[in-house]
């Protein structure tokens, strides 16, 4: 198992940026690949961006896509989530999370990852 925390939200006017860090506890991090889902209210989770362990496969949504960048640092055991251009729509709570997982390219479905941070919250002001 790996434990998430999820640091970097806040409160940011339109245009805005933001960064993001999700930090794991456990040894075997370097081998899961991690990514950033985001929840606004009254929506269903959606994927955001993702990374595989090694940190040279990355996918973004459509909708990020240009503005957000996602890194890791393995020796710190943390990723990261640089947000750009932020938008109101972007306001959402952002969770990370993990699954062990050996392929190039990080899986986009939230159902097929098993640990799961808390969340922090985006608000983006017009």
């Amino acid at each position: 198992q790996v434990q998430l925390v999820e640091s970097g939200g806040g409160l940011v006017q339109a245009g805005g940026s933001l960064r993001l860090s999700c930090a794991a506890s456990g040894r075997t991090f370097s081998s899961c690949a991690v990514g950033w889902f985001r929840q606004a209210p009254g929506k269903e989770r959606e994927f955001v961006a993702a990374i595989n362990r090694y940190g040279g496969g990355t996918t973004y949504a459509d909708s990020v896509k240009g503005r957000f960048t996602i890194s890791r640092d393995n020796a710190k055991n943390t990723v990261y989530l640089q947000m750009n251009s932020l938008k109101p729509e972007d306001t959402a709570v952002y969770y990370c999370a993990a699954r062990y997982s050996s392929t190039y390219s990080p899986s986009t479905n939230r159902n097929e990852y098993d640990n799961w941070g808390q969340g922090t919250q985006v608000t983006v002001s017009s």
